[in-house]
């Protein structure tokens, strides 16, 4: 990074609203390379930025990419990774696309001040409660937040008001899984409730199949089959009628949190288990029959398949910690991410499929660039192309 845009980046960084979430801000700091690093009082939370491929360019681009503003272009890239996460929507007005001309422009521009704006939805403390669990619903507008007294309450997150709060569970809401109007919800009490926000909260469906705590939901793409993972070490699937689970899959010899539907194979379904377990199974919901399977090494906390190629991503905690990006269905391991220094817990995709953020115990997010909408047919062998380094 060069010295002029460091000192243009610093000085618009320090022009943004960012308002905390604790009673009190401390300085942004800025770190050399791909870091970018806001700090708060007290505690150790920070913002990794960090490459994990770089999109093809074509010839008159690569040429360009020889001037030194190029060094500026690709921290444009981290950032707007960053902006159009989805766990950071709710606070952003326009998210400009990267892969246009004037990308760079786009975030140090004196009219983008909007794009830096962290906004505090809620904060449960007053109550003597905590947030377990958020989910956006399909449309961004809508998030859901369990809480460990085992409410779910349902935020406009672009107006920061509360539409309603859901009873109903006895004990943490650990998992939130929308499905078009309709939201599902997992707890530590063992039932799935499903409720339609647009009803009366009376209006339910009790989904009991698990003898422990849920800790797993997702809908299918095609919104009619839901699967749950538990501490049971069961991975249960639904329809969207029966009371009753449709499948049940008792390979896993740990709990079932880590599940994703494949966005490219009609009825595809990949797991993860814990700590005892440490593998990654793929199932075929149409025929019931299990597929393939592979020992990660560590436990499997969240997976996460890529919309535009035949990969999916999965974060680990005990030993490793690392984040690993497969390929299927040979399930070789094109890449692996480590800086986490504790089990990474959480993940979350960007609306365009390209980037992911992670969260862990070690109270850092990091934002990883891991997949790309084009491949690329020659890597660069440049010491900036940090790509080369990990794939």
């Amino acid at each position: 990074m060069d010295q002029d845009y460091e000192r243009r980046l610093l000085r618009q960084i320090n022009h943004q609203n960012l308002p905390c979430v604790s009673a009190t801000c401390s300085p942004v700091s800025v770190k050399s390379g791909d870091r970018f690093i806001p700090t708060r009082a007290g505690s150790n939370w920070s913002i990794n930025f960090h490459y994990a491929n770089e999109n093809c360019r074509s010839p008159n681009q690569n040429h360009k990419a020889k001037d030194a503003s190029a060094d500026s272009s690709k921290d444009t890239v981290a950032y707007a990774a960053l902006l159009r996460n989805e766990l950071l929507g709710a606070g952003i007005e326009t998210v400009p696309d990267p892969h246009t001309d004037d990308r760079r422009h786009a975030v140090l521009s004196q009219d983008s001040h909007s794009l830096f704006r962290v906004t505090r939805l809620c904060d449960l403390s007053v109550d003597g409660d905590s947030v377990t669990s958020v989910c956006w619903n399909e449309r961004g507008s809508l998030v859901a937040v369990g809480t460990h007294k085992g409410y779910v309450q349902i935020w406009d997150a672009a107006g920061g008001r509360k539409l309603t709060s859901l009873e109903g569970h006895s004990a943490r809401v650990g998992a939130l899984a929308w499905n078009g109007e309709q939201l599902s919800s997992g707890s530590r009490d063992r039932v799935i409730l499903q409720r339609d926000v647009r009803t009366p909260p009376s209006a339910e469906r009790r989904l009991q199949g698990h003898r422990q705590e849920v800790c797993g939901l997702k809908w299918s793409p095609d919104h009619q089959h839901l699967a749950s993972g538990g501490n049971d070490n069961k991975l249960l699937v639904w329809n969207s009628s029966s009371l009753l689970p449709v499948q049940q899959y008792s390979d896993h010899l740990a709990a079932v949190k880590a599940i994703a539907w494949s966005p490219h194979q009609h009825g595809l379904l990949a797991s993860g288990g814990g700590t005892a377990d440490r593998c990654l199974r793929f199932w075929n919901t149409l025929t019931g029959q299990a597929l393939q399977s592979t020992d990660t090494g560590s436990q499997v906390c969240n997976l996460a398949w890529s919309k535009h190629a035949n990969e999916l991503v999965s974060t680990h905690g005990y030993s490793q910690n690392q984040i690993l990006v497969w390929k299927y269905p040979s399930l070789t391991q094109v890449a692996k991410l480590t800086g986490h220094s504790y089990r990474v817990l959480y993940l979350a995709v960007s609306p365009d499929g390209e980037a992911i953020v992670t969260g862990a115990g070690d109270e850092t997010l990091r934002f990883w660039n891991v997949f790309s909408k084009t491949r690329c047919t020659k890597e660069s062998k440049s010491v900036l192309n940090l790509f080369t380094r990990i794939r």
